[in-house]
């Protein structure tokens, strides 16, 4: 098989929940611990972070990684879901995994694979752990996929854990209430393991504390250490300015993640790269700013209020449960635009109505779907919609409703392309 042969083996053979969701989703590590001992064990071989959370998880890995490339180390990154590229889940220094590993790989194991019957995430678990053994990584920042306790990413042994912070998402599998969820998070908590937790929130705090008492693992909250003294966005670049509450002191830095919740997530990522100091890493203060200014640019992060064009100005964002949409609102509060509009997809097996009602009235909107199983259609979203008072058309692609709403903005307007990750995997 080719490379797009080999792709085109995985989304078909093997569930994958991007696609398909809850069938694809497995409440137990079987497979996945059959899988390694297959393999030997590769995570055994290099350092780990583990990062877990229901939003921020993305951008705290790729801060993390950043930094650490910066520091001269050699750094494998594992994330999901992609968007353009399968590829993206899986990199060293910054470089995806190749055609010819991904298609070798898979050669390689097939029969085993057809054996065991993994799901896709398991799959490319394996994969990613594989290729960094293979490449001697010094250090893998592992980003859990969904949950924490029985996702594939949670056979590793990691030197530390994160989780960012919790709200509703995937309730079906997650459990309704916060508590629960965080309880499903804080599975990654391992016995003597320091945990920064990303966000203070009184639901799940409690969960967190008693978790790591249990594993005697060291917690430590984000926001107990660093206070935000102040920040501001320039044309390529967001300035932050944090004061250390141990030591008093400053740190000014800049970062070409530009999303003002980002400030959660980089003092998330300040809090950890501390605990790696302690750990024998050696990130300086110059490192740090050097990593953190280049996010994106070593790691090609993509879909965090990511800039496409301008006159209009047009944004993405991979934002899509409602803690995501209030940090995007908060947002558009920040900027300055004529006319709003907004090109919006969602997914089919999430209840929407709380990220509809926090929609803005007054925009314009376009209604669509990505192109996989779960969307949406478009039809029911723009119906849905209406209850809300948001108002717009329907469009059967994504390219149509961005298309359409590229026609009706002026020089001075915004359009805004989200709701779901895959309809920003469509456009950038």
């Amino acid at each position: 098989m080719n490379y797009q042969e080999t792709i085109n083996y995985l989304f078909n053979q093997l569930p994958m929940f991007q696609r398909t969701g809850k069938a694809a989703y497995k409440a137990n590590l079987d497979t996945t611990l059959a899988l390694d001992a297959y393999f030997n064990h590769p995570h055994q071989n290099y350092k780990c972070i583990h990062v877990a959370g229901t939003n921020g998880k993305g951008s705290v890995s790729h801060a993390l990684a950043s930094v650490l490339q910066s520091a001269g180390y050699k750094v494998g990154l594992y994330t999901s879901p992609h968007l353009r590229d399968f590829r993206e889940r899986v990199k060293v220094n910054g470089e995806m995994i190749s055609e010819d590993v991904v298609v070798d790989f898979v050669a390689s194991y097939k029969l085993k694979f057809e054996e065991l019957s993994p799901s896709f995430f398991e799959m490319t678990v394996a994969l990613a752990f594989d290729h960094f053994a293979k490449e001697k990584v010094d250090v893998a920042v592992i980003e859990v996929g969904l949950g924490g306790r029985l996702d594939s990413t949670n056979i590793i042994d990691p030197l530390l854990t994160i989780i960012t912070n919790i709200s509703f998402d995937h309730v079906g599998l997650l459990g309704n209430s916060l508590p629960i969820i965080a309880g499903e998070k804080a599975g990654i908590i391992k016995n003597n393991i320091p945990v920064v937790i990303g966000e203070k929130q009184a639901e799940s705090q409690a969960v967190f504390i008693e978790k790591a008492k249990s594993h005697s693992a060291p917690i430590l909250f984000a926001e107990d250490e660093y206070d935000l003294l102040g920040t501001h966005l320039d044309e390529n670049f967001r300035h932050l300015i944090y004061k250390s509450l141990g030591s008093g002191n400053e740190l000014s830095l800049k970062s070409d993640l530009l999303g003002i919740y980002q400030v959660k997530n980089i003092r998330t990522a300040l809090v950890a790269l501390n605990q790696l100091n302690q750990l024998g890493f050696n990130l300086t203060d110059e490192i740090i700013k050097d990593g953190i200014s280049k996010i994106v640019a070593q790691t090609s992060l993509l879909g965090r209020w990511q800039c496409l064009g301008n006159k209009p100005k047009i944004i993405c964002d991979t934002g899509h449960n409602v803690a995501g949409f209030l940090e995007i609102i908060k947002q558009f509060d920040l900027l300055q635009f004529e006319h709003l509009h907004i090109v919006i997809g969602m997914v089919d097996d999430k209840d929407i109505d709380e990220v509809l009602r926090l929609l803005p009235k007054d925009a314009s909107y376009y209604f669509t779907k990505a192109s996989i199983p779960r969307a949406l259609n478009e039809n029911l979203l723009k119906k849905k919609a209406d209850q809300f008072n948001l108002r717009g058309l329907a469009y059967e692609s994504v390219a149509e409703a961005l298309s359409a709403s590229k026609k009706e903005a002026g020089k001075d307007d915004m359009i805004f392309i989200g709701g779901s990750t895959f309809i920003v995997a469509e456009v950038v």
